[in-house]
């Protein structure tokens, strides 16, 4: 690794690719996205995760991409990027280019579209892993992949010394404590999903792998420094003004919600690729009246919605 130490612990946010109106990837627009993460107190970045449009982007633009955060970041923070692709061998391929290119970990996916069986997804992490040496953080969301990462794969895993981590986005929070008490400190633990991140916490999980971070960074930062230090009381009063938006983390719109989010707040644009399209009509309105409402409420931060049609 040549950039900033990485302990898997902290706020970590899946970060925004932005695009330009001919919606070409905007190498200016999202490096000043990740700086102002960086600025605001993150603990390191993931580029091109689930937010990050990683499967709308062409090879040559992850590339560039990966190269523009690594270059903003300059040591500050750990740059981890999703590792999301058709295949196995492309995967393999993307992480070595990744190590090439100077991130610093991988956050692997199942391969997509393809639902896997336990021995094919396990395989899949296996190749990935082996294919540089990187620190790899395992992404289970069975919900949006529909194939679960059991603490059995997870025991199987464990023989993999650069698999360190796991990304949990179950919702059901239990899957934690299980997974500390048939595995102990094997893994890393992030949470993964922003309406269980207090929960998740609380329950031993290092850091927190957050969406809604894109727009209201300031109050993620202090939440879980709240709980770092044991006032309890803080973080679940910011975690009680942050749930409506954090809901917006487990929806299938959770890309155009969150850019949007932070478009309200003057830190980057809604454009998406499609097949996405920017929300239109009731759902536009319902996400603006929320943002709008929680920057008027905010408890730490100082930034103001912005006017929004």
């Amino acid at each position: 690794m040549v950039g900033a130490k990485l302990d898997w612990s902290g706020v970590i946010p899946a970060a925004t690719t932005q695009f330009d109106e001919a919606m070409a990837v905007d190498i200016d627009a999202t490096q000043k996205v990740l700086d102002a993460l960086i600025n605001d107190g993150v603990d390191g970045i993931i580029v091109m995760g689930t937010v990050g449009e990683n499967n709308s982007l062409e090879p040559e633009e992850k590339r560039a991409v990966l190269k523009a955060a690594v270059e903003v970041a300059n040591g500050r923070v750990p740059i981890i990027t999703g590792v999301s692709e058709m295949t196995t061998a492309r995967a393999q391929r993307y992480a070595k280019e990744a190590e090439d290119i100077g991130v610093d970990a991988l956050m692997v996916l199942p391969a997509m579209v393809y639902v896997p069986t336990q021995a094919e997804l396990e395989a899949h992490f296996r190749a990935v892993a082996g294919a540089s040496g990187l620190p790899n953080m395992l992404y289970n969301n069975p919900l949006m992949y529909r194939q679960t990462l059991n603490n059995d794969d997870l025991r199987r895993l464990s023989d993999v010394p650069n698999i360190v981590a796991l990304k949990e986005s179950a919702p059901d929070s239990r899957r934690i404590t299980d997974i500390f008490n048939e595995l102990g400190d094997r893994y890393s633990v992030m949470v993964g999903l922003d309406d269980v991140a207090l929960e998740g916490l609380i329950l031993g999980a290092k850091g927190w792998v957050s969406g809604l971070t894109n727009a209201f960074p300031e109050e993620s930062v202090a939440m879980v420094k709240a709980v770092k230090s044991g006032d309890i009381a803080r973080a679940l009063e910011i975690y009680r003004w942050f749930m409506p938006l954090l809901h917006l983390d487990s929806v299938s719109d959770l890309v155009q919600s969150i850019k949007l989010s932070e478009m309200i707040m003057g830190r980057g644009s809604e454009r998406v690729r499609m097949p996405r399209m920017p929300l239109a009509g009731a759902r536009r309105a319902e996400v603006i009246a929320m943002v709008e409402k929680a920057a008027e409420t905010r408890p730490i931060g100082s930034g103001k919605a912005l006017k929004i049609s």
